[in-house]
């Protein structure tokens, strides 16, 4: 078990002591720690806006639950990519009334499987639907308004809605 030492310094003498002695303590601390650090990676795993992995072979994680938005771009830096990731920024919201979930390649030097099997070479959107097919498909930004009106004529869209 990994206790935490503080070195006091009393009258030019340095003595070691251990910081929360009691057990009861330390078991609160660690309690306490797991606990922030559980939220916070859950919190993270629920982000609409996330990372797409270069190992990420498919979607299928995502299917019958959740509509991503795959969004390929040369960089963060890239004009189009900052465009449309504040567009859909605006709408978060929206978004998730709708369960979307927002995933982006910035680096095509890391030869994402799904950046291959989209053939994006420079920037890329593409929505893609709970059923797992590409609804949308543009080399240009979306509007939020698009992407929004094409999901909400969607079938499953209108059975959530009844």
């Amino acid at each position: 078990m990994m206790r935490f030492l503080a070195c006091i310094s009393a009258q030019g003498k340095t003595k070691a002591s251990t910081l929360f002695d009691s057990p009861s303590m330390f078991c609160l601390l660690m309690v306490t720690l797991s606990l922030f650090l559980s939220s916070a990676s859950h919190a993270d795993a629920n982000s609409i806006f996330q990372l797409l992995s270069p190992e990420t072979a498919d979607l299928h994680q995502y299917q019958w639950r959740k509509r991503p938005i795959v969004i390929f771009a040369p960089s963060q830096g890239d004009s189009s990519y900052r465009q449309q990731i504040m567009m859909l920024e605006k709408a978060k919201a929206a978004l998730a009334d709708r369960d979307i979930i927002v995933l982006s390649d910035t680096s095509p030097s890391s030869q994402g499987k799904l950046r291959a099997q989209f053939q994006a070479r420079s920037f890329q959107v593409v929505l893609i639907g709970k059923d797992g097919g590409a609804k949308l498909q543009r080399d240009m930004p979306i509007s939020v308004e698009t992407m929004l009106s094409t999901i909400d004529s969607m079938p499953m869209r209108k059975a959530n809605l009844n």
